[in-house]
């Protein structure tokens, strides 16, 4: 992880499947890929977890981001509202109270972008 002014937190919140595959996904990706930033993070908040359980394109397409070497994280507080934790987990995904980490990347200096 780097710290800073090359480090990237995307956090993707849009139940819009549209939203994920045509900008959230694809930006992500090309982050890692075309070495826009070292270090990249996607952190899937609120309805966005219920795509990531239901929908075999949003798999595997964060599967395709894992591969890149990118960090992928979920809201426990939102994926438990849900019923929806176990799932996210076998799926791979780090599920972990994101308050407290979004205030450390935001200190650290890290980049923050909303989907």
């Amino acid at each position: 992880m780097t710290e800073g002014k090359d480090s990237i937190v995307v956090v993707w919140t849009s139940g819009e499947r549209d939203v994920a595959l045509e900008v959230a996904f694809p930006y992500t990706l090309n982050s890692k890929v075309r070495n826009w930033w070292e270090d990249v993070t996607l952190v899937v908040w609120g309805p966005s977890t219920k795509l990531v359980c239901h929908d075999l394109e949003i798999q595997a397409y964060l599967e395709k981001i894992k591969e890149a070497g990118i960090t992928i994280e979920c809201c426990k507080a939102c994926a438990d509202r849900y019923g929806l934790s176990e799932k996210v987990q076998s799926l791979g995904i780090r599920v972990k109270y994101m308050g407290e980490p979004t205030t450390k990347y935001l200190k650290e200096g890290r980049h923050i972008l909303t989907y």
